[in-house]
């Protein structure tokens, strides 16, 4: 396989949380490796992920993401992984004693942005610190993004 194919194949977005970034107004963003079975990367690789409804959790000293749906590799052996078990995301000590005093004041929550695989070919979880956005919050970056799109509309004639 050529340099080039297989970069292509091994970098790029797997899943996104495209929920997360309207109803949460993200403060700080991770990275994060991802504890997977073999048939869970395969099936990575197909991009057959859903990060919809998933969170992030600190107990103890570890970091897991919960409700991430990774469907079964059709091609797997009968010992099949569960498409929602709760998956361990490593990051350093460091990092995660950081963001559990975060954690810990009122309205912060911990969500996973996407899943990708790095220039390595190792699948990496983005998550992200973030705060519930309000209904007007919402209201506002609908009307922003309208007023962005009219005026790149407009711009458009002139060029």
């Amino acid at each position: 396989m050529s340099a080039a194919k297989k970069k292509s194949n091994s970098t790029g977005n797997v899943a996104v949380n495209k929920k997360a970034f309207f109803n949460f107004e993200l403060v700080e963003k991770y990275e994060a490796g991802i504890e997977l079975r073999g048939s869970e990367v395969k099936s990575l690789r197909l991009s057959h992920a859903d990060l919809s409804g998933s969170y992030a959790r600190i107990q103890g000293d570890e970091c897991w993401l919960i409700g991430a749906n990774i469907a079964p590799y059709e091609k797997a052996t009968h010992d099949q992984h569960d498409p929602l078990r709760k998956r361990k995301l490593l990051m350093h000590k460091q990092e995660l004693r950081k963001i559990r005093t975060k954690l810990d004041q009122r309205g912060f929550t911990f969500v996973p942005l996407r899943v990708y695989f790095n220039s390595r070919g190792l699948a990496k979880v983005e998550v992200a610190l973030a705060k519930g956005k309000r209904q007007y919050d919402k209201r506002a970056t609908i009307s922003d993004r309208q007023q962005k799109r009219d005026v790149d509309r407009e711009m458009k004639k002139y060029r």
